[in-house]
């Protein structure tokens, strides 16, 4: 741990406030504790945009809860960030003179284009590309649209579109109709449609959501069987359902959590409007938003190594495993992908960095005991905080990891939507080989093997006389084959 020290940002939303505390444990962030309160803040902004007592009332009170942890937090160590509503607010000083009381910090309240910027470089930072992005965050009052490359934001702009201010406006009475979502909208459009012009040659290879109506979404699509990548068409779609409840009282989407029901239709409706102005194709959801941007301003040696590496290294240095050995499974993996490219597509998805990234950390279930040691290594990692993965693709690493020895557990690898089950299955493979063909530990002792496909047969041929010399790595591909055998795949080893 870094200094045994603590840090805290602190984010006053539109629609909830939320505190995130962690600390720094081998080179990378541990969260350990975070405090979310839904107050709904931009609901109480009356018609002259002053905040009502109730509104101020709520945002008083979630403090109190805050303030308790806070004391144990060096001021240096500390962020906290007002957002659309304060901006908003002409009595905003009301509010915050109590709430920093209470507190006993200061509180900034920023501006559109730095939330903008600062929601950028927290996807930016919990990312492992450094491709062109386009990242969206809807939030209770104001939107955020932000076009960038690698950690630098380029065209940021922050719009007055929000799931809570949108929600009374636009869906009375909770009423979910299809003339009341056309208005929300088409009222959205209009606002976006002022800004759309400023995007269209950016070019960005990704499209990515940083808000809880992203993340909602994405919950309801891979529970109804779908994968993750959200697109025009599974938002309609989404949309029509919701539209056969009636009301959001009796909205029950399945894969919706009640605690994101209330705001779910407003924030769906602009999200739906976001895609149609800027022509969007497919988003996935960010790890990271304005939180984590106020986190790593603070933390600015962590930002110069990439995250996923910065991950992995935390990870094997958390569970002490041996990095040589691990290195020496993950270069042995890749040559043997290279050796079968021609015959098997392997470089789709990025599905060869999630390969590389299991060899790196198939062994961190020793750490709870050998024995069943690919179960625990897969229970650990898919309990784990891995910032530079989505979702999806932590899935496939755990799968792999789960399946590096012994029985292959199919349905593991069968449930993926970050790549195609075959392509899982053949990375499986691979990953099996290369932990059995390591296994003296040292590469003096590793022979040189050459490996060729035909459809899905693999056949592995060693060096001549390297078999009878070596009957213990002889038995265990033996074994491998007929594991392989199980699934109806083809090993062959001359």
């Amino acid at each position: 741990m870094e200094n045994n020290s603590s840090y805290a940002v602190i984010d006053l939303g539109s629609n909830s406030f939320h505190m995130m505390i962690v600390q720094v444990v081998a080179g990378s962030v541990q969260v350990i504790g975070r405090v979310k309160r839904k107050v709904r803040l931009a609901a109480g902004l009356d018609n002259d945009m002053n905040l009502s007592n109730e509104a101020m009332l709520r945002g008083w009170e979630c403090l109190n809860l805050f303030a308790e942890r806070l004391q144990d937090i060096p001021s240096q160590n500390l962020r906290i960030a007002g957002t659309a509503t304060l901006r908003l607010a002409k009595n905003v000083d009301v509010f915050l003179n109590k709430a920093e009381n209470i507190l006993g910090q200061k509180i900034r309240v920023i501006s559109g284009d730095e939330e903008a910027n600062t929601i950028y470089k927290g996807v930016a930072y919990t990312s492992s590309s450094k491709q062109k992005r386009l990242v969206i965050d809807i939030g209770g009052a104001s939107t955020e649209l932000v076009a960038g490359e690698g950690d630098i934001p380029q065209i940021s702009n922050s719009l007055n579109v929000g799931c809570v201010t949108f929600l009374d406006k636009f869906f009375p009475n909770g009423e979910l109709s299809e003339q009341n979502f056309t208005n929300a909208i088409g009222a959205a459009e209009l606002e976006i449609g002022q800004v759309r012009d400023l995007y269209k040659d950016f070019d960005w290879k990704e499209e990515v959501g940083a808000s809880g109506t992203v993340q909602a979404i994405q919950e309801i699509l891979i529970h109804q069987g779908h994968d993750e990548r959200i697109t025009l068409a599974r938002l309609v779609s989404i949309m029509q359902q919701a539209i056969t409840y009636g009301s959001i009282k009796r909205l029950n989407i399945p894969g919706l959590v009640q605690e994101r029901q209330q705001v779910f239709p407003s924030g769906l409706a602009i999200l739906i409007a976001i895609f149609r102005q800027l022509n969007l194709v497919g988003m996935t959801l960010a790890g990271g938003a304005l939180r984590e941007g106020l986190l790593y301003s603070m933390l600015p040696h962590l930002t110069k190594q990439n995250v996923r590496e910065r991950t992995l290294n935390s990870v094997m240095t958390r569970y002490h495993v041996d990095e040589e050995h691990a290195k020496r499974v993950a270069e042995l993996a890749m040559n043997l992908v290279n050796q079968v490219s021609d015959k098997w597509d392997m470089e789709q998805f990025g599905a060869l960095e999630i390969l590389r990234s299991a060899a790196l950390v198939h062994e961190v279930g020793l750490q709870v005991a050998y024995k069943d040691q690919q179960i625990h290594a897969s229970y650990l990692l898919a309990n784990t905080n891995l910032p530079g993965f989505t979702e999806a693709q932590k899935n496939l690493l755990t799968a792999l990891v789960r399946n590096h020895k012994e029985d292959i557990d199919q349905s593991s690898l069968s449930k993926q939507s970050s790549t195609s089950v075959l392509l899982a299955c053949r990375l499986s493979r691979i990953l099996r080989l290369a932990v059995i063909l390591s296994l003296r530990r040292k590469d003096e002792a590793m022979p040189k093997v050459l490996v060729t496909v035909e459809n899905e047969v693999l056949k592995l041929t060693l060096p001549e006389n390297w078999i009878g010399k070596n009957p213990l790595t002889e038995a265990e591909l033996g074994q491998e084959a007929s594991y392989q055998a199980a699934q109806g795949w083809q090993l062959v080893i001359e």
